[in-house]
């Protein structure tokens, strides 16, 4: 959620609404949604604001209709308050802003979707889905998408470049994972075998974000031995010269 990362003032990052709108999509909406940004503008409505709502409404879509089994319609409900990451963002843009804060916010609040999403799966399987092993894998996907992330930042937060994107990052699990679920609410509608999709993509994503914590923990660890043998290096550099 949140503005996008050149109007918001932090280093160029994929969000949910980004993932699930290719290039083209986001230009094209993006000028639809320029007068509605302008007007909100003009209420006085601050982007950080949008964020919020939008955030909430995701929230609001995967525990209210998650947890009942309704995919379909949650699916739907995250989709819709996916557009709200363009128009906070045009937002940001027309007023010419970029600041710390706004950067803090749209990726504390991504955390925040990510885990309502994840949430949402884990309290159907743990309740009316009737599945112990594939709570535990909503679980695991909840737990290392919020590692996976958090590696990231505690890297580049001790001066290391994290030269890697991984495997499965942010946006191919919430991509692949609200797919899966849209498709298999389907099978209220009377489409049979779709609702096998969503407990695959869970494997899918559980998977993916193991790969991608492995890959992420391996470049810390080298970068980091780089950054060490070169600080010695320059250190016995510079005892050399003033010997």
């Amino acid at each position: 959620m949140g503005q996008p990362a050149a109007s918001r003032g932090r280093p160029a990052t994929v969000t949910l609404g980004k993932a699930m709108l290719n290039k083209y999509a986001r230009a094209f909406f993006t000028r639809v949604l320029t007068p509605f940004a302008a007007y909100l503008i003009r209420r006085g409505v601050s982007p950080d604001t949008v964020t919020l709502i939008g955030t909430a409404g995701v929230v609001a879509g995967a525990l209210v209709f998650y947890p009942r089994g309704e995919f379909f319609w949650g699916t739907v409900v995250i989709t819709l308050f996916v557009f709200s990451d363009l128009v906070d963002g045009n937002m940001a843009r027309q007023l010419g802003r970029s600041s710390r804060w706004g950067a803090f916010l749209d990726s504390t609040l991504d955390r925040v979707a990510d885990g309502a999403v994840f949430g949402g799966f884990a309290l159907w399987y743990a309740g009316r889905g009737d599945d112990t092993l594939l709570c535990a894998v909503a679980i695991f996907c909840l737990a290392s998408g919020q590692v996976v992330s958090y590696t990231k930042a505690r890297g580049e937060s001790i001066g290391l470049p994290v030269a890697v994107n991984g495997l499965v990052e942010r946006a191919e699990r919430l991509v692949i994972s609200l797919v899966a679920a849209g498709f298999a609410g389907l099978h209220k509608f009377g489409v049979p075998g779709i609702q096998y999709l969503l407990p695959v993509a869970l494997w899918i994503v559980a998977a993916g974000s193991l790969v991608t914590l492995i890959q992420r923990v391996v470049t810390v660890r080298r970068e980091s031995a780089e950054a060490e043998a070169a600080a010695a290096g320059q250190k016995e550099q510079g005892s050399g010269a003033a010997t």
